[in-house]
């Protein structure tokens, strides 16, 4: 099977501000699913039925009144896993890179998509088009034409479904509190801050013998810069995203570098990005990640204002100092795809990883069953650009600013044969 994923998307500029909301969405008044009643439970297909495709489905069947009943994906044995550990028909079980037309074409109300990066903007397209609820998994996309491609799907289906990426700190009670508190001046005027994601090295997955090159580069698409956009797109968006958020703006430009020094055993992604944002008002960020660790990690958001300092941590504490104290509060550690996060600190407060997906589950579920439509592509695709944005800077060994990543609308492509 040849796949060529190719889309002419129009050229625009994207806004330069973000929501200020909480979780920064919006919400339209639509008709129920279809012949669901709001106590009943929700249909969903899941596209992408890998280890996350999976666990996001569990936690839908766990903690929301959902019924997965389709997957798709393009190997067979994460189709037969995933039907055993969902209890999914085999007969709703679609095989092979489109197979996610299949699901579509079925009897399902909304869709998770948990593929690959690159396939996001296809998906979600095609989700909408088909009148589906779209939950949708971060990054967007992996470059500016698939940002603009998800912004215009979701305009096509407001009113009628919702498009919603999951963001896990958006939606976390003290991550909340630590942005309203800056939004409203505890800090002061916002100066400069450090954005940090210094994590373990990930792991290849198994391929079975006699798999071709293109199989095991599917496999591993968290290693393939076209397929995962870097790790700087991929994964890193959690803390720069939080950035956007607190200064409530996408940066003016970057400027950067990155390489491939610990880790260069698998694919082209490289292992460490240093990138310089700038903001509006001359807000420096420093921004830094790691994907090769040993004997450390820590994911955080500091910034320094004129009247104090925000210090947030994706699994430790998160508080105000200065002039206006807040005690906050600290996350419990867990594993992230195989990293161990250190504890930093402990109040009994919930996993964030895996209790901000809970808490985005039942909001997209709550808002399917009562007929309305959640909206937060805009962010989400402002905070995928800002990540595309360094990575851009950190490729070129240079400057570049918002305004030329926007106009560039260079489109990443690739060709695979299974």
């Amino acid at each position: 099977m040849t796949r060529r994923v190719t889309e002419n998307v129009p050229r625009r500029r994207f806004l330069k501000t973000t929501a200020a909301g909480a979780a920064g969405l919006t919400f339209i008044k639509a008709r129920s699913v279809a012949g669901t009643e709001a106590n009943s439970k929700v249909e969903l297909g899941i596209i992408g039925s890998g280890g996350r495709g999976v666990w996001i489905g569990n936690l839908f069947q766990k903690h929301s009144p959902t019924r997965v009943v389709a997957l798709a994906d393009a190997f067979a044995d994460r189709l037969h896993r995933g039907r055993a550990k969902l209890k999914v028909d085999a007969d709703r079980c679609y095989k092979g890179l489109d197979a996610y037309r299949e699901l579509l074409d079925s009897k399902v109300d909304a869709v998770a998509v948990q593929s690959p990066p690159y396939f996001h903007p296809e998906h979600t397209a095609a989700a909408v088009d088909a009148g589906k609820h779209v939950y949708l998994a971060k990054p967007v996309a992996v470059d500016v034409p698939g940002c603009q491609a998800v912004v215009d799907a979701a305009r096509r289906g407001a009113g009628k479904v919702s498009v919603f990426v999951d963001f896990q700190t958006r939606s976390t009670g003290y991550f909340q509190e630590a942005a309203r508190r800056v939004h409203k001046g505890d800090i002061g005027e916002p100066v400069c801050g450090q954005v940090f994601y210094h994590a373990g090295r990930l792991f290849p997955q198994r391929t079975p013998p006699g798999a071709s090159s293109d199989a095991r580069r599917l496999r591993n698409w968290v290693f393939d810069q076209t397929l995962s956009g870097d790790i700087i797109v991929e994964q890193n968006i959690h803390v720069v995203d939080v950035a956007n958020w607190y200064l409530q703006a996408v940066p003016i430009e970057a400027t950067g570098a990155g390489g491939r020094k610990g880790r260069t055993d698998i694919g082209d992604c490289r292992d460490h990005f240093v990138v310089t944002y700038r903001y509006p008002d001359d807000v420096l960020i420093d921004f830094g990640s790691t994907q090769f660790l040993q004997g450390y990690s820590d994911l955080g958001i500091r910034l320094f204002g004129t009247r104090g300092t925000i210090e947030s941590h994706y699994a430790g504490r998160v508080a105000i100092t200065g002039r206006s104290p807040w005690t906050g509060a600290a996350n419990k550690v867990e594993s992230i795809r195989g990293k161990k996060y250190e504890r930093l600190a402990s109040t009994g407060n919930e996993n964030m990883y895996t209790a901000g997906a809970i808490a985005n589950i039942k909001t997209f579920i709550e808002a399917v069953a009562r007929g309305r439509c959640l909206d937060n592509a805009r962010e989400s695709a402002d905070s995928t650009l800002a990540c595309i944005l360094g990575r851009t800077a950190a490729y070129a060994g240079r400057t570049v600013t918002w305004t030329e990543l926007i106009e560039a609308n260079a489109k990443l492509e690739t060709t695979l044969t299974l």
